[in-house]
């Protein structure tokens, strides 16, 4: 991780060095754009701590964890599907859950749906691409996400 920051601070400071002007504007840009979403973050961050403290351990392994796969797959795909989570945020709650003792494929079918799946994003895809293509593209991100959630479970020796 440590590496990442230095990359990136020293890539910024190449950008600034080859142009200062366009390397300020865009730290303006991303600046502004950070405090639009930090309070949407911090909410969310508070709710799934909130969450997350509320529910037994126990809940959280019984329900998702290794007692049965399908049923966990199927409440984990139903919530990422109906709830909406940005990457950044979504990735660390799959490693809470990983720490719980979910399996990785009740992790992927989650994640994969709560960022590919979109029930309360359909009214405004709706108006955007149409009834029909918002329910092929839904439909088919969650045949993708369950083929993924297969794949991890047999690449991690969950399945068979």
């Amino acid at each position: 991780m440590q590496y990442l920051f230095l990359i990136t601070g020293a890539l910024v400071l190449l950008s600034f060095w080859a142009d200062r002007d366009k390397t300020v504007k865009a730290l303006k840009i991303t600046f502004k754009k950070f405090k639009k979403i930090l309070p949407a973050f911090l909410a969310m961050l508070a709710l799934v701590s909130i969450i997350l403290f509320a529910v037994p351990d126990q809940v959280i392994s019984h329900y998702l964890g290794s007692s049965n796969k399908f049923s966990g797959i199927i409440l984990a795909t139903f919530f990422g599907s109906i709830t909406m989570m940005p990457g950044f945020i979504a990735f660390p709650l799959s490693g809470i859950l990983l720490q719980k003792g979910v399996p990785y494929m009740v992790i992927s079918a989650f994640t994969t749906t709560l960022m590919m799946v979109g029930v309360l994003t359909y009214p405004i895809e709706k108006e955007y691409f149409g009834h029909k293509v918002t329910l092929i593209r839904n439909g088919i991100s969650l045949l993708i996400a369950l083929i993924v959630a297969l794949v991890i479970g047999i690449f991690f020796g969950e399945v068979l």
